[in-house]
């Protein structure tokens, strides 16, 4: 009896992750190559007075940290992120949390920086707003979503990356993998 239960479980645990690791590759090809390498490009081409910022909110926060990190230490491209626990609290009880991130950008961000904005859903207000602040001031605005392909961030992104999941996970480290391969691909 106990033999047979186990032999279940093993077959549920396997047959979950097959599936589960099935989606999670069929997102990451779905990279558009193309959008990917104009990005890249644009990354490439970056004035030595610009740098990227990269935002998300919880989960998209860490990889945002992640790859803020990496672009500055293995690429030596300034890259910073807004994860201050007093920057946050400060901008959002001044300015409403749907304003904090913009008005982070009206203080850090110059024309000419890159600004990644990361957001399972795309429905995030504060990087909406972000995002729109940043289009006008001259910021080249990328955004990587998942959940529904016409989502507000994304039609306000100049390039935009969109995984077809509804499941936050899948969709979180698909953006953190190609993030990070960006690293991976210019350090060579």
């Amino acid at each position: 009896m106990i033999n047979l239960k186990l032999n279940k479980n093993l077959v549920m645990v396997r047959n979950f992750f097959q599936k589960y690791f099935k989606e999670i590759f069929s997102c990451l090809d779905s990279l558009e190559i193309d959008k990917f390498t104009n990005l890249v490009n644009k990354i490439k081409k970056l004035k030595k007075n610009n740098k990227i910022i990269i935002v998300g909110n919880g989960g998209s926060a860490s990889i945002a940290a992640h790859a803020a990190v990496d672009f500055t230490k293995v690429l030596k491209i300034r890259s910073i992120t807004f994860n201050e626990s007093n920057l946050i609290t400060c901008f959002a009880n001044d300015y409403g949390y749907e304003n904090w991130v913009k008005k982070a950008i009206e203080f850090y961000a110059l024309k000419g920086d890159i600004l990644i904005l990361i957001s399972s859903s795309g429905k995030s207000q504060n990087l909406i707003n972000a995002c729109r602040y940043a289009n006008k001031i001259g910021v080249l605005t990328v955004t990587f979503t998942g959940f529904k392909k016409k989502n507000l961030l994304s039609k306000n992104g100049k390039i935009n990356f969109w995984i077809n999941s509804k499941v936050y996970n899948i969709v979180e480290m698909t953006h953190h993998i190609w993030l990070v391969g960006i690293v991976d691909f210019l350090k060579k």
